[in-house]
């Protein structure tokens, strides 16, 4: 059995009572003794911190570091610039469906900082090169409403970040990077500092009230935000238009690996379409249930749960590219079949408001 990564962090967790679990190649977090629903509802009242370092970091460096990264990536760097953060896609050359999708932070004018899943990060490197400096920071994800209000306690500069900007700064004389990026549909920041370092700023994160939440809750809030998760949303066989990704396309550039697949499916149309769907009751579609409209199935579900916000069960879905917003459906769950509706992403809009179903 392979030995599964561990995080700077791991023995603040273990401290804290966390329920570890595999993830991507990693120990990590699934929940503190509160639980995933605690956890999810002080994101989106209050503020919380993740540690997300399984996420990978792939720096590339150098005065051809642009040129790789534009002709690599799906997404227009051009529209960017140093000091920026952007959401990208790596595309299989055949068929562009997402290899995987990835936060480029744009550290300095030779300097990117690639961070792609957990269990892709030598795919990753291995398309762009650069060096895989993973094992050398930790990073922590503070998110929610006042999240920046408690990290100000800590580190204003941090906190003083804005969406999407990334800066490069020092905690107590140790340096690091902080971008006001997440994946939670709240506001907040990531921060990445050097190994050694992490475990005296989660504590002070704690100290100023930020409540830690592990892995069960990051995916429930994400899943709420309409956010796509690779393996379920994103992977084999399903393209940026398919999962209404579009707009992470550089169409406007001369070219990028996978590009003429995807343009002969933006010319003929995509044969179905990530949806939201919300079912009655409280129980929840899981990945692969069928989904029916007017007797046939038109689709399958890629990722459902509970939502705390809404109080019932929510998916998103692959299905039919003509059905919309309103439209009803069935969701073939273990249990039988449960009425639901096609509804408009996100679920959960910040801050923090419900989607209105009819």
């Amino acid at each position: 059995m392979a030995t599964l990564g561990t995080s700077p962090l791991d023995a603040c967790h273990r401290r804290l009572g966390a329920k570890m679990v595999p993830f991507g190649g990693w120990a990590m977090p699934l929940s503190y003794p509160r639980g995933t629903l605690a956890e999810h509802r002080a994101c989106r009242a209050d503020g919380v911190v993740f540690d997300v370092s399984h996420l990978g970091t792939v720096r590339i460096e150098g005065p051809e570091a642009f040129l790789t990264l534009q002709s690599a990536l799906a997404n227009d760097l051009g529209r960017v610039a140093p000091g920026r953060a952007q959401y990208s896609l790596l595309l299989d050359p055949g068929d562009a469906s997402v290899l995987d999708d990835v936060i480029v932070w744009w550290v300095a004018p030779e300097r990117f900082d690639v961070m792609p899943n957990a269990a892709n990060t030598a795919r990753v490197r291995g398309a762009l090169g650069g060096d895989d400096v993973t094992d050398s920071r930790a990073v922590l994800a503070v998110q929610g409403p006042r999240a920046r209000a408690r990290l100000a306690q800590v580190w204003p500069a941090a906190a003083g970040v804005g969406r999407f900007d990334v800066a490069e700064l020092a905690w107590k004389g140790s340096p690091g990077v902080v971008a006001g990026t997440g994946y939670t549909g709240e506001d907040g920041v990531e921060i990445a500092v050097l190994a050694p370092a992490a475990p005296a700023l989660w504590e002070a994160l704690l100290g100023a009230g930020l409540v830690p939440a592990g892995l069960g809750a990051r995916d429930t809030l994400r899943l709420e935000a309409g956010l796509p998760l690779h393996g379920h949303e994103l992977g084999p066989g399903i393209t940026p238009l398919q999962a209404g990704l579009g707009w992470a396309v550089g169409w406007d550039k001369p070219d990028f690996t996978g590009r003429a697949p995807l343009a002969a499916e933006r010319a003929t149309g995509p044969r179905r379409r990530l949806r939201g769907l919300v079912v009655d009751g409280r129980r929840p579609p899981r990945a692969g249930h069928d989904v029916s409209h007017g007797g046939r199935i038109v689709g399958r579900v890629t990722s459902g749960n509970f939502s705390p916000v809404l109080g019932r069960g929510i998916a998103l879905a692959l299905v039919s590219p003509d059905l919309s917003a309103g439209d009803a459906v069935e969701v073939a769950l273990a249990s039988g079949g449960v009425p639901g509706q096609v509804v408009d992403l996100p679920f959960v809009a910040r801050p923090a408001t419900p989607i209105v179903v009819s």
